[in-house]
């Protein structure tokens, strides 16, 4: 056998309602923070692309948006990142959390997944706050509905299982040779990830109001002797969101940046001087040119490209 004919390569899409922990997934399975994370829904935005390199495969994730009742232009633009991936890849990973309920998000994807010729891998997420023996009852449970190729029990967050779930998803890959070279992580930009980093920490730091009516803009990212200089704006959506995203006296601006920089110094493995502003650009989430200006581009979304 040549060693194309022995080496699977192809593409895997991870989908889900919001909060169900794909970004989560994903990063534990390529072994680095690349998708941000956090416990507010709708938190990844775009299709985030990575690559998890072994001797007898290649994996190219796509981590997307979760799939919800849109409520803005940025809503309609996630979901439609969602559903398309299912026929541009080789395996669909269905997270869901471990109930025994059935919801109406589930039912959604469920009709979206009858749709497709896709082999589809559920894959029961949050085992660890579960009892074992409670697993089987989750699995008939979804059994029942859909004919999956496979069904996988994982915790993303400890990480049980997530060896197995890899294995299964090269048996469906094409032999063929890797698609990227083994240093590949991801396709994102640099100033993508950075300005996805200084969104997480506004996620976790502010309320629950805000988070999904914000953005966050690289204005400039500059090297200098080791160093990175980074000018970065949050854009919120209101003037009253703005007064909150800075905080009393710039306390809680300073906060997320200070929670921010350390994480982009791993990045980037530089020191970081960091510079963060806010603006108010008013309902954005419905502004096709403001959507385009911050990176979300519904007609650019081929995987292939």
């Amino acid at each position: 056998m040549s060693e194309n004919n022995a080496h699977r390569s192809g593409f895997a899409t991870l989908i889900g309602r919001p909060n169900v922990g794909k970004s989560t997934l994903m990063n534990r399975l390529i072994g680095q923070k690349i998708a941000i994370t956090s416990n507010k829904p709708q938190t990844t935005r775009n299709r985030i692309q990575t690559v998890l390199t072994l001797p007898e495969g290649q994996i190219v994730f796509l981590d997307t948006p979760g799939i919800h009742k849109a409520k803005n232009k940025l809503g309609d633009y996630m979901v439609s990142v969602a559903e398309r991936t299912l026929n541009e890849v080789d395996v669909v990973l269905w997270l869901v959390e471990p109930s025994t309920f059935i919801g109406a998000g589930e039912r959604h994807i469920i009709e979206q997944l009858k749709k497709t010729r896709t082999p589809v891998i559920l894959v029961i997420n949050k085992t660890d706050t579960v009892k074992k023996e409670e697993i089987l009852k989750f699995i008939d449970t979804y059994r029942k509905e859909l004919d999956f190729q496979e069904i996988v029990p994982v915790s993303a967050l400890k990480g049980d299982n997530t060896d197995t779930l890899v294995q299964c998803i090269l048996k469906y890959l094409p032999y063929g040779p890797a698609f990227y070279d083994e240093d590949t992580i991801t396709d994102q930009p640099m100033r993508q990830i950075v300005a996805e980093l200084i969104r997480e920490k506004a996620l976790r730091l502010l309320s629950e109001e805000i988070p999904h009516g914000i953005a966050v803009s690289i204005e400039s990212m500059k090297e200098r002797k080791g160093l990175y200089d980074i000018e970065a704006t949050i854009i919120c959506e209101k003037d009253s969101h703005k007064g909150i995203v800075i905080g009393k006296g710039g306390q809680m601006l300073k906060q997320i940046g200070s929670k921010a920089r350390p994480e982009i110094e791993d990045l980037l493995e530089r020191k970081v001087n960091l510079q963060l502003w806010v603006k108010v650009k008013k309902d954005w989430r419905d502004s096709d040119l403001l959507l385009k200006n911050f990176g979300y581009h519904p007609q650019d979304m081929d995987i292939h490209s």
